[in-house]
């Protein structure tokens, strides 16, 4: 793969931010490569094409890329209108890799990043060094590109968090893998229909990918008598379980809490509190979920994993970092993200500052940046790369300046609802705390074992 002389920003990944990146470099007159492992632009939001994001067209198109695609006669979509993964990838971001042309390279992936001639032990010259990337092509060939800055935007699809609650994979959970599924199942699929049609599904998690599950099984419910969907939760459920409610200042993402909170309320699904799953056992043809004291939800058919994301750090072994112990993500930028602490209206916009690295030019943004927090809206990653681009461009009072709004309120991470905005009831639950030992609970009321109880043995 030959080199240019005049050295590009190379962007890992041809998503959202990556995109946006490459907009935003191309505004401030940067070469720029985009290298993307998938065959097109959007890939992983190609995989979930068939949920609904909670966030409107006006959230999610880029200004600078919206810049580079009117000239090329491209019609922003109704602005309040809510797309699918499937619709931001071919109206949006599809057009918007066409129109940064030869800039964008797919069906590349990257297998390393490092400082040319540098592993990361060696200090001599160091930040003199240009980066070098390797990358292996859909055919196996080998390559490497040379790049003045990097911005990994590849995301965090490609590693989903395992079912055990103590960060692996729960004994058993890769014996029974062909019964777990860690995405939101596209029930359009008639192969995936019958694969939980009539079936008891255990659904572990509790963001907004979870909630999207659970409204999906819950409506399956209504048409295929026997579908039952098992909530299993790690905490218990309170007031902010489900979100912000009508007080969302994104109300889909409002809506979408409140239709998991209905589907429990209606029977079509049980949410089991206080479980943390240890272990995967199967009895005769059912699965057992057993937690880590011992008790046991039986009678499983398939299980959705829905436990959050993390970033794929493998490729960058050879980088200085600085990440967060904890959140895996920039030591800056954590406590700002902690989702103990904060959901996405309380994280203070952020830029360059926030998301530099010990290794100069080395910059992860999006998801990736996130680590394994899961508050991220794409008008974050779009202000990231902003800022960044500004700095690689040495305009640093625009990198500094904070350009950024962010909504209020509610639980992020994951997207909305399928078809229709559900009713938006008030926010209370009126329910309760974690008990002693893993329950059953009727949402809203009584916060007994409910008559599924008799699933949950020691």
């Amino acid at each position: 793969m030959s080199e240019g002389s005049a050295l590009p920003v190379l962007v890992i990944g041809a998503g959202p931010v990556g995109l946006a990146a490459a907009a935003r470099l191309t505004e401030h007159g940067l070469a720029v490569l985009v290298l993307e492992a998938g065959p097109q632009a959007g890939t992983a939001v190609r995989a979930w094409g068939h949920v609904r994001l909670f966030s409107t067209w006006a959230e999610l198109v880029d200004p600078a890329a919206e810049k580079l695609l009117t000239p090329a006669g491209w019609t922003r979509p109704e602005p309040t209108a809510y797309p699918t993964g499937a619709d931001w990838a071919e109206l949006y971001l599809q057009p918007l890799a066409d129109a940064l042309g030869q800039k964008v390279r797919y069906n590349t992936t990257v297998t390393g990043v490092a400082r040319a001639g540098r592993d990361r032990v060696v200090d001599s010259d160091r930040d003199t060094q240009p980066f070098t990337v390797h990358v292996t092509g859909a055919d196996g060939t080998e390559g490497r590109f040379t790049a003045s800055a990097v911005i990994d935007a590849s995301g965090t699809w490609s590693t989903p968090s395992p079912l055990g609650a103590d960060g692996l994979p729960a004994i058993g959970e890769k014996t029974h893998a062909a019964r777990i599924s860690y995405r939101v199942p596209d029930l359009k699929n008639p192969a995936v229909r019958a694969r939980y049609a009539g079936r008891r599904t255990a659904v572990v998690g509790s963001g907004a990918s979870a909630f999207t599950a659970l409204a999906t099984l819950a409506d399956l419910a209504k048409q295929e008598s026997g579908t039952h969907a098992v909530w299993v939760l790690r905490r218990g459920i309170t007031g902010s379980t489900f979100g912000g409610g009508s007080a969302d200042q994104l109300p889909a993402r409002g809506a979408l809490g409140q239709a998991a909170k209905s589907a429990v309320d209606n029977g079509h699904a049980s949410a089991l509190t206080g479980f943390r799953t240890a272990a995967v056992e199967q009895t005769g043809d059912k699965l057992a979920l057993v937690s880590e004291d011992g008790h046991r939800a039986e009678d499983l058919d398939e299980i959705i994993v829905l436990t959050g994301l993390r970033p794929d750090l493998s490729f960058l072994s050879e980088l200085r970092l600085g990440l967060d112990e904890r959140l895996q993500a920039p030591t800056a930028l954590a406590p700002l993200i902690d989702p103990n602490q904060h959901s996405c209206g309380t994280v203070y916009p952020h830029g360059v500052n926030e998301l530099s690295h010990p290794e100069q030019g080395v910059h992860l943004v999006g998801m990736k940046s996130y680590g394994r927090a899961p508050t991220f809206l794409a008008m974050t990653g779009y202000e990231q790369v902003r800022s960044i681009a500004a700095h690689l461009a040495g305009d640093h009072e625009a990198a500094t300046r904070v350009e950024l709004t962010l909504p209020e309120t509610g639980v992020c991470g994951g997207a909305g609802l399928f078809d229709q905005p559900a009713a938006q009831p008030d926010a209370d639950t009126g329910c309760c705390s974690a008990p002693a030992a893993p329950q059953f609970i009727t949402v809203g009321g009584d916060s007994g074992a409910s008559a599924a109880a008799n699933a949950v043995t020691a």
